[in-house]
C-alpha cells in the first residue's frame, strides 16, 4: 500500500462513520471525536455501516491523503461505538486494510528449522 510509514500512530474511530465525507469532516471527526491533531501526522480509520468501506485519513506533511477501500465481498473488522477510539500498531492498520481481523490474527504453526 503506497501510504503511511511503518511505525505511524494510527486511531480508528469505532462504531459507524458517515462514509459521505470528505477530507473536511473526517478531519473534524478526528479532532472532536478522537481528540487528535488531525494534521499531526496520525492514521485516522473510518468505517461505514454496512462493514465494507474503509477510509484512512494521513497528514503527510505536505496535505491529507485520503485512502478509501470498498469490499468486493465481505466486511472488515470493527469494533462497536461503545469502544470509543482504538489505537491500532502499524501492522494491525496493514491486516485491517487487507481485511484481515486485527483483533485475532490466525500466525499458524512456526516454519520448522532446517539442520
Amino acid at each position: 500500500m503506497i501510504g503511511p510509514d511503518t511505525g505511524v500512530r494510527v486511531y480508528l474511530a469505532c462504531g459507524t462513520t458517515d462514509m459521505r465525507k470528505g477530507i473536511e469532516g473526517l478531519a473534524a471527526l478526528a479532532q472532536d471525536v478522537l481528540r487528535q491533531k488531525a494534521a499531526g501526522g496520525a492514521v485516522f480509520a473510518f468505517c461505514g455501516k454496512r462493514g465494507d468501506r474503509l477510509k484512512l485519513l494521513h497528514w503527510d506533511g505536505q496535505g491529507f491523503c485520503l485512502y478509501d477501500k470498498v469490499l468486493e465481498r465481505g466486511r472488515f473488522p470493527w469494533p462497536a461505538a461503545k469502544d470509543g477510539a482504538a489505537r491500532l500498531t502499524s501492522a494491525q492498520l496493514a491486516m485491517l486494510w487487507e481485511g484481515i481481523d486485527w483483533r485475532r490474527p490466525d500466525w499458524g504453526v512456526p516454519p520448522a528449522r532446517v539442520g
